[in-house]
């Protein structure tokens, strides 16, 4: 019985050791992360300023890395109310392809977005990821058909410092470097 307390206790002092060492992200950086993809979304489309639903949220996972997750509506419509019972179909069709032009937009400001906050996240490790996640809100009469529900970029910190320490070579790098996903 001696040996395994002995043992537990020596095993719980080298997880406490390990925990002391191990990174911290503080809320304030988290939020500084988070203030940053909110302010890009709100300045991409000037005739939808409620683009962003909600703010940003980002959480640190420890051996993992840092996740911010964001709610997008892309485009902006009259209310059914004050627009009439029903939206026609070139309406529609105008707001699909509305949406579909976006897309890259916001996916620009992602990657921008993932490169400045690599730089302002100094407690997560290089070999950990950066990640920002959208959800792309819609509204029940849009047509969504071929489009994306989510958008992902992903990178690890060491790569993308190394990419903007290469400045305006560091682009091509920065193109290897963030994995998109869209879901």
């Amino acid at each position: 019985m001696k040996k395994f307390v002995a043992s537990f206790l020596l095993l719980a002092a080298a997880v406490c050791i390990s925990a002391a060492d191990s990174p911290r992200v503080s809320r304030a950086a988290l939020s500084s992360a988070e203030k940053s993809l909110d302010d890009r979304i709100r300045a991409l489309w000037e005739d939808n300023p409620l683009a962003l639903v909600g703010t940003t949220r980002g959480i640190y996972l420890e051996g993992y890395g840092a996740v911010f997750t964001a709610e997008v509506n892309p485009i902006s419509a009259p209310l059914a109310l004050f627009h009439g019972t029903a939206y026609s179909k070139a309406e529609k069709d105008g707001y699909h392809k509305k949406r579909k032009d976006r897309l890259p937009q916001l996916v620009s400001a992602m990657k921008q977005t993932l490169v400045a906050s690599a730089a302002s996240l100094d407690p997560v490790p290089a070999d950990e990821q950066i990640i920002i996640a959208v959800v792309l809100d819609h509204n029940m009469w849009e047509d969504v058909s071929g489009m994306p529900a989510s958008v992902m970029v992903q990178a690890t910190k060491r790569k993308l410092l190394e990419a903007q320490r290469a400045g305006s070579g560091g682009a091509a790098m920065l193109d290897q470097a963030i994995r998109v996903t869209e879901y």
